[in-house]
């Protein structure tokens, strides 16, 4: 089975630079689950989600696809680290307790993946998935990063990223939904940081594959107008749960 692969180059940069989910949100979505002994983290790149999960269960199963992204991901004693994909997961029929995808749902098959959740999931187990949108900083820098995402990268943005845009909102979620709080993610970033995640963006890589040119170089002096030198500004991220119970 194959998949869409749009990290694994990147994969040095996304470990280092990806934001860590909000504790709120790894506490809120642990307390929905109906037991604490096992949660899958599907697409779990370098195990932000997982390692927190951790926390609040005795294991954790976290699967990806790439071989460069689990190779590079966090180690915890209760997380097991394993290649498979998330409409097959290694698993035995009704095992788990919990099954997650952060910023990860909107590439799988809809119906192979919850098909799967199905079968893996214990009776009254509970599915979560989000995603994060672009992060917001003032007016000026938003108003430079938003031309780079629609103006110069807009083109090669996968189409699934519209699912990110909605808020996941329209994506498939055949689940029976529960009520959730609004969450935030927040980082305080110098401008090299900010350079480097932007460098783990999708539509960056398309971009150099369709060009052979790094859009980067050209961004960060106009960013850089906005962003004092050594200074670290506050990053906002909203960040859209979807969560249901089988």
């Amino acid at each position: 089975m194959g998949f869409k692969d749009h990290f694994s180059r990147q994969s040095a940069q996304y470990s280092r630079y990806r934001p860590a989910y909000p504790p709120r949100l790894i506490e809120f979505v642990a307390t929905q689950a109906p037991r604490r002994h096992v949660a899958v983290d599907c697409a779990t790149g370098n195990g932000q989600a997982a390692v927190a999960l951790a926390g609040h269960f005795d294991a954790v199963l976290a699967v990806d696809g790439s071989s460069s992204q689990l190779s590079r991901a966090r180690p915890h004693p209760r997380v097991h680290y394993a290649a498979a994909f998330a409409e097959r997961l290694p698993l035995r029929d009704r095992s788990v307790d919990l099954v997650v995808a952060a910023q990860a749902a909107h590439w799988f098959d809809f119906e192979r993946f919850h098909a799967e959740c199905r079968r893996v999931l214990a009776p009254d187990g509970i599915v979560a998935v989000w995603t994060y949108e672009k992060f917001r900083v003032n007016d000026a820098v938003d108003a430079v990063i938003d031309d780079f995402y629609v103006d110069v990268v807009g083109r090669d943005w996968p189409p699934e990223r519209r699912y990110v845009e909605q808020g996941y909102r329209t994506l498939p979620f055949p689940w029976r939904e529960l009520p959730a709080p609004v969450f935030a993610l927040e980082t305080d970033w110098e401008l090299g940081q900010v350079m480097g995640y932007l460098a783990t963006w999708s539509s960056v890589q398309r971009y150099q594959e369709r060009t052979g040119e790094d859009p980067l170089p050209a961004l960060e002096p106009r960013l850089a107008a906005l962003w004092p030198r050594s200074v670290a500004l506050r990053l906002h991220w909203p960040v859209h749960l979807r969560i249901g119970r089988a």
